[in-house]
């Protein structure tokens, strides 16, 4: 660890201040942190693929269920048609093309965090859909531009930076295939 020195208000010597090591978004604790992260985040999308599938009763009851005949995207996206964007993504809900991409993204995201491997690819998806969700509620009610979309937008940037994949989960394996090694996107 680097050592500086400085000087105090007086003018004299400081007691030397321990520089941060550049290496410290690699030790163990930080991995797990990211690790812990990504299995978080890919938990709420799985779970929101899995409640909007079955109808759990939590955000989607059981007779909107999607198995039940009902439309993932509608009761979200038509509740934003006196939003700024309103017109464009009300136009989208129910639409059999816009459910079965979104099922398909929540599914898809959502296991590729828990396991680890993709996690760049989902971290790109998994921010545009954010960022879509963000920008279909703008206004926001409770703050001028900043909500948990965005934040976890940011979050899933800093998985793929991290490559948090490759602790707690099959990351490091599959980074490792042929296919990895030729797209690394697909990491």
């Amino acid at each position: 660890m680097a050592i500086t020195e400085g000087r105090n208000q007086q003018g004299q010597h400081a007691a030397p201040a321990p520089a941060l090591p550049t290496e410290l978004h690699t030790t163990k604790p930080v991995k797990y942190v990211w690790a812990a992260a990504r299995i978080a985040i890919g938990w709420v999308f799985l779970w929101a693929f899995a409640d909007k599938l079955f109808g759990l009763g939590f955000a989607t009851p059981g007779k909107r269920a999607w198995i039940n005949g009902g439309s993932p995207t509608t009761g979200f996206l038509k509740g934003t048609a006196d939003h700024t964007f309103g017109g464009f993504f009300s136009g989208l809900a129910g639409q059999g093309w816009a459910d079965w991409l979104f099922m398909i993204g929540l599914a898809g995201i959502g296991a590729a965090l828990i396991l680890g491997a993709g996690v760049r690819i989902a971290a790109v998806t998994g921010g545009l859909l954010l960022v879509l969700m963000w920008a279909a509620e703008l206004p926001l009610a409770n703050n001028p531009f900043m909500d948990e979309h965005l934040i976890y937008a940011i979050v899933l940037a800093g998985l793929a930076l991290a490559n948090a994949g490759d602790t707690a989960g099959i990351g490091r394996w599959w980074g490792n295939t042929d296919l990895v090694r030729h797209y690394p996107i697909l990491k």
